[in-house]
C-alpha cells in the first residue's frame, strides 16, 4: 500500500510517499529513500519518478515501512535547491517517520547518497546508511561554480529564480556537505557503499575513497557493466533488499 501525503519544509511542500506491506509482517523498520540531483534538461520533474514504485517493492519484500519524498524543486514539490535546503527537507522526512520505536535507515542515490551521510553523521536516530552511485567529491562533482549553476537551472529544479543561490555561493553551500568526512562518523552503524563499475558521471574510485574513509567497516559492491542510474537495475535491488534483510 502507497499512502501520499504533503510535508512542509521551510517555505517549500514536499510531496511525500510512504509504502507499507500487507503481506510481510512489520520489522520495526523504516527506509528513508533518498533521490539525487538531476544533471539533464528538464529532469527535475521526473527524477524521482520511480521511487514510489521502488518503495512499494521493497517495502512488500522487506516488510519495512518505506518512505519517499521529493525535495524542494523536484517533482511535484515547491521550492528551490539548495543543499541547504535540502538537508532541511531530509530532516523534515526523519521527524515525520520517527515515532521512537522504530528504527531509521537512508538509503541515498547519487547526491542523495552524499547528502544521506551528512544527515546521519549528526543523527543518531539513523541506524545505517546505503548509498549508490555517490560522489565522496563534490568539487569534481560540480565542476566549475558556473556549471553547475547552470545545470540546475537548466535540470528544472528552480521553483523561482530569485531563490536561487549565485553560482559561488550554490557551489560552497553544496561543498559544505563533506562526504568524506561524514562517513567516517558513521560506523559501528550499518554502512553500505553501491556503485557501478561503468559510471561515467561518478567514477567507481569514488566509492572505494568513502570506503576508505569509513576505515573498511562497511560493505563494498561494485555492480560490473552498471551505469549512474542505479535505480532501476534489479542487482542494486537485491543487493538493497539483502541489506534490509541482515539490519535486524
Amino acid at each position: 500500500m502507497l499512502a501520499h501525503e504533503q510535508l512542509k519544509s521551510a517555505n517549500s511542500t514536499l510531496d511525500l510517499r510512504i509504502a507499507t506491506s500487507s503481506a510481510r509482517p512489520d520489522t520495526g523498520h523504516v527506509l528513508v529513500i533518498v533521490h539525487g540531483l538531476p544533471r539533464a534538461l528538464g529532469m527535475g520533474r521526473q527524477a524521482a519518478g520511480l521511487l514510489p514504485e521502488l518503495a512499494e517493492h521493497l517495502a512488500n519484500e522487506s516488510g519495512w515501512i518505506v518512505a519517499t519524498g521529493t525535495f524542494s524543486g523536484v517533482g511535484g514539490s515547491t521550492g528551490t535547491f539548495s543543499a541547504t535546503q535540502w538537508s532541511a527537507d531530509l530532516r523534515a522526512i526523519l521527524n515525520r517517520v520517527d515515532d521512537h520505536d522504530r528504527r531509521i535507515s537512508l538509503a541515498g542515490f547519487g547526491f542523495g547518497g552524499s547528502l544521506a551521510l551528512a544527515i546521519a553523521a549528526h543523527d543518531e536516530r539513523v541506524r545505517g546508511v546505503a548509498t549508490f552511485a555517490a560522489p565522496a567529491h563534490l568539487e569534481h562533482w560540480c565542476r566549475s561554480a558556473e556549471d553547475f549553476h547552470r545545470a540546475v537551472q537548466v535540470a528544472g529544479v528552480v521553483g523561482d529564480e530569485k531563490d536561487l543561490l549565485a553560482p559561488e555561493a550554490l557551489r560552497d553551500d553544496v561543498l559544505a556537505i563533506d562526504p568524506l568526512g561524514s562517513v567516517a562518523l558513521i560506523p559501528p552503524r550499518r554502512l553500505l557503499i553501491g556503485h557501478g563499475a561503468d559510471d561515467l558521471e561518478v567514477p567507481v574510485a569514488d566509492a572505494r575513497d568513502l570506503l576508505a574513509s569509513a576505515e573498511g567497516r562497511a560493505e563494498l559492491r561494485i555492480i560490473q557493466g552498471a551505469g549512474h542510474q542505479l535505480r532501476a537495475d534489479p542487482r542494486m535491488v537485491a543487493t538493497l533488499l539483502g541489506w534490509l534483510d541482515r539490519h535486524r
